[in-house]
């Protein structure tokens, strides 16, 4: 029951963030049905009652864009490529840690370190 629990955290917070890159090619009322459901934990029939629609109808929304959303990132592959950066820089930073500034390279060191700061920072904003 942990790892289905687990599982299931782990199936809503990829579907925010696939939400976050291809939202704006849904619908208002898939990207907000969705967003309640994923991001609010909202119930199907909290979300039913809010639209003013059926639970079955708020179900079937929810599903189709779950589906178009994996269907956009299978072709598109725009949180594979993010992640992908994200741990290349993560990686970058830890490596110009260890590196030791000589006279010579301090300013350059410093300045990439600020560019792998700001732009993982960025990414957490």
């Amino acid at each position: 029951m942990e790892q289905e629990a687990f599982s299931m955290m782990e199936k809503k917070v990829t579907l925010s963030w696939l939400l976050a890159f291809y939202g704006a090619m849904l619908t208002e009322n898939q990207r907000e049905m969705a967003r309640l459901h994923w991001e609010e934990d909202f119930s199907l029939a909290e979300i039913a009652s809010q639209f003013g629609v059926s639970r079955q109808s708020v179900h079937d929304t929810v599903s189709r864009t779950e589906k178009q959303l994996i269907s956009l990132e299978e072709k598109l592959k725009l949180l594979s490529r993010f992640k992908d950066m994200e741990a290349g820089l993560t990686a970058c930073r830890e490596a110009l840690g260890r590196v030791r500034a000589t006279p010579e390279t301090a300013e350059e060191l410093r300045l990439a370190r600020r560019w792998v700061d700001r732009l993982l920072d960025q990414e957490e904003a």
